[in-house]
């Protein structure tokens, strides 16, 4: 069951590892990224930031739909973990059951709009969000689960 499913450039750090797992009750981490399930080095900072009796699992999106779909994540308590927004979209429009988006960090870079201390996103990210608010899906931002809850509308 997904718990939390999260939108992080920065995947997993601290905070998410720590302050997320331990509010929401999870006992795994699906990490849902191309780049961190082929490269080692990645790989290897993440797995750093993993906290202790937390299962962590690192997969590309498509092996991470395929295993959402299959069953086989059921008996965890997910936080799921995707880099963009493009990523959760796809998550999103292919497995069954999330309810929620949390925003936690998206960099600023050119062409994006501030939404959030935390939060800068382009036109298309904007478009893509506003599609899963339109599947009834929640959209809010909140780096930590101490924040103040803010709905993305």
């Amino acid at each position: 069951m997904i718990k939390l499913f999260r939108v992080d450039q920065r995947l997993l750090h601290g905070q998410v590892a720590f302050s997320w797992t331990n509010a929401i009750g999870a006992d795994c981490i699906l990490v849902a990224n191309d780049e961190a399930a082929t490269n080692a080095l990645k790989m290897t900072t993440i797995k750093l930031a993993k906290p202790q009796g937390v299962k962590l699992v690192v997969k590309t999106v498509d092996d991470s739909i395929a295993a959402l779909k299959s069953g086989a994540t059921d008996k965890y308590k997910l936080l799921v973990v995707v880099e963009s927004v493009a990523d959760a979209k796809r998550l999103i429009d292919q497995v069954e059951g999330v309810t929620s988006l949390n925003l936690g960090g998206i960099k600023a870079k050119e062409g994006t709009k501030r939404v959030s201390k935390a939060i800068n996103l382009l036109p298309e990210e904007e478009t893509l969000l506003h599609q899963i608010i339109e599947k009834n899906i929640e959209v809010e931002i909140r780096q930590v689960p101490t924040d103040t809850q803010i709905i993305f509308k």
